[in-house]
């Protein structure tokens, strides 16, 4: 644990800095991003070799893709985005001045988030939309973008990051979020799992350091208790499991649930959280080629496997129509794609146990393959209709996913009943995929909106992964609205959100993706070329550019060429 003194020094520093936080012109917030994104340029090399040391990867291999894409390239998109919007807010303009919106089921509004600016050009294909809530007008919306970093009557907020320790990029954004979102100076306070990362955020936030607007730290959970109660710590914001969320805010054990249940919470701040879940993926039936079947079991695996399964928003459970008639040839190809993938270091702590857990809880299980000690876990045909699931409710953090089966019927009866299934039966809100080809989506028609509206989840993703949306600076991320702390979900909140828009405005982000990508997605755990791309594009996102750009773009094709 850090000496509790400095821990101390630096909340006072950022207490006795919070109100000139508040006061900055947005030219100077401003130019402290663009020192930012100067800096993640700098380090990205160093950021990225340090986290694969950390997880056990090799530089030189495709998986270290995963590293740049989540790590330093995330950050850049949202530093850029937000230096967007402050420059259109100088210039006493607003974003929604121009947006693209389309009427939703119910008279809701989507508004076009991506593509939006030259840096997506490396996403060809790719589409996203924030869904205002119902009653939400685009007036509103307009009113309420930047409304607390434009309130300079604020008195100033210190506010505590929780940080994660999976991925190495979100402790930065949810930073950002503080500081742009919240209009509050911030403490970071990293996992001990990737606290490796420190000194590299010290370079990357080293103007806001300067300025008393940021500080950084590690430790354990006793550092995390001492900082969440300090009297200088004005709101949280964590980002973990709901388990850890609960014994933070209630404490531990049966005393914990027992005030929750009470509604006694240990403290009386506000807390924010992303809490992750079991995140679906819904399939819906149509007439595949064998190659179609073959790339969306891929796709799954992918969804599962990267970061070697240690994500808040991967895929746990795939949803299929039972009376599917290429339902058994799609579960052979996603075995062997989960068996084939590359062999990747089980590092998260606890996920030997949380596997062995999944197994015991089951009947029927198939090891295959992956880290000996953490073996990638398939549970075919769970069931539905039993509530003592244990993979419906238990996020398993790891290389575990399951495969249940529901009634068929017409694609849009099967998406009805799926739909129904993942808002009752599944734990956590955060995040639901949905495959479908052309024909079924054109067949649906506005059946697919409705569907979309109707699953109570925070990301929605058609045809591509939940987790490509986490990457979207203009997206926002979080759980369906609704939560509390006594309830928390998969959550309390938003971050990202690089648009500024009021949390109590938003309902959702949908991702759009092609039924085919091509060429072959930088996530695909089975892309050959994924650590050259993430390289060539997270130097597109510090400086967009043709010269950059084309790299990136022949680094996929050739890695399409070669699967």
């Amino acid at each position: 644990m850090p000496d509790i003194s400095m821990l101390d020094r630096d909340l006072a520093v950022l207490r006795a800095h919070a109100r000139s936080w508040v006061t900055t012109p947005l030219s100077a917030k401003r130019e402290l991003l663009e020192r930012l994104r100067e800096a993640v340029a700098e380090v990205a090399a160093e950021w990225v070799a340090a986290s694969c040391r950390g997880k056990g990867i090799d530089c030189g291999r495709p998986a270290a893709g995963e590293e740049w894409l989540s790590g330093p390239y995330a950050l850049l998109g949202a530093a850029d985005a937000l230096i967007r919007l402050l420059s259109l807010l100088e210039a006493g303009r607003n974003p929604f001045d121009r947006v693209v919106t389309r009427a939703l089921p119910g008279g809701q509004l989507a508004v076009r988030i991506f593509p939006y600016s030259v840096r997506d050009l490396t996403l060809p294909g790719y589409s996203g939309e924030v869904w205002l809530r119902p009653g939400v007008t685009l007036d509103e919306a307009k009113a309420g973008i930047a409304a607390r970093l434009r309130d300079t009557e604020l008195p100033g907020e210190v506010g505590l990051v929780l940080g994660a320790g999976n991925i190495n990029s979100i402790p930065a954004l949810d930073a950002l979020s503080k500081l742009y979102q919240d209009n509050a100076v911030v403490l970071i306070k990293l996992n001990p799992v990737n606290a490796y990362l420190e000194p590299v955020l010290r370079r990357v936030f080293a103007g806001f350091i300067e300025h008393g607007f940021l500080r950084i730290t590690s430790g354990d959970a006793q550092t995390g208790a001492h900082l969440v109660g300090h009297p200088e710590v004005d709101t949280v914001h964590l980002t973990g499991s709901r388990a850890s969320h609960d014994a933070i805010v209630f404490g531990p054990g049966e005393e914990g649930e027992r005030r929750r249940a009470q509604r006694k919470p240990l403290i009386a701040k506000p807390v924010t959280s992303e809490l992750g879940g079991v995140g679906p993926a819904i399939v819906l039936p149509g007439r595949w080629s064998e190659a179609a079947l073959r790339l969306q079991a891929r796709h799954i695996a992918a969804q599962r496997l990267h970061n070697s399964g240690f994500n808040c928003i991967a895929t746990q459970i795939v949803v299929l129509p039972d009376d599917w008639p290429q339902a058994d040839r799609f579960l052979h190809h996603l075995r062997e794609a989960l068996h084939d993938a590359p062999v990747r270091p089980g590092y998260y702590p606890g996920a030997a146990d949380r596997q062995r857990n999944a197994v015991d809880s089951h009947t029927q299980s198939e090891l295959l393959g992956g880290d000996p000690a953490v073996p990638r876990t398939l549970l075919a045909d769970l069931d539905p209709d039993d509530p003592d699931t244990a993979a419906f409710r238990t996020e398993y953090f790891g290389p575990v996913l399951g495969v249940t089966r529901l009634p068929g019927g017409t694609p849009a009866e099967f998406l009805d009943r799926a739909v129904d299934f993942c808002n009752d039966h599944l734990a956590g809100d955060l995040g639901a995929g949905l495959i479908a080809d052309p024909r079924t989506m054109r067949a649906l028609g506005p059946a697919l909106d409705d569907a979309v509206a109707r699953l109570r989840y925070g990301t929605v993703a058609v045809n591509c992964w939940v987790g490509l949306i986490y990457a979207l600076p203009r997206a926002t991320w979080g759980a369906f609205p609704g939560h509390d702390i006594y309830d928390a979900g998969s959550g309390v909140g938003l971050v990202h959100n690089a648009l500024l828009l009021d949390p109590a405005h938003v309902e959702r982000t949908v991702g759009r993706g092609p039924f085919r990508p091509w060429p072959t997605p930088p996530w695909f755990v089975d892309n050959r070329n994924a650590h050259t791309i993430g390289r060539h594009m997270t130097r597109f996102a510090a400086q967009p550019s043709l010269a950059k750009a084309l790299p990136a773009a022949l680094s996929a094709l050739f890695s399409s060429l070669g699967a």
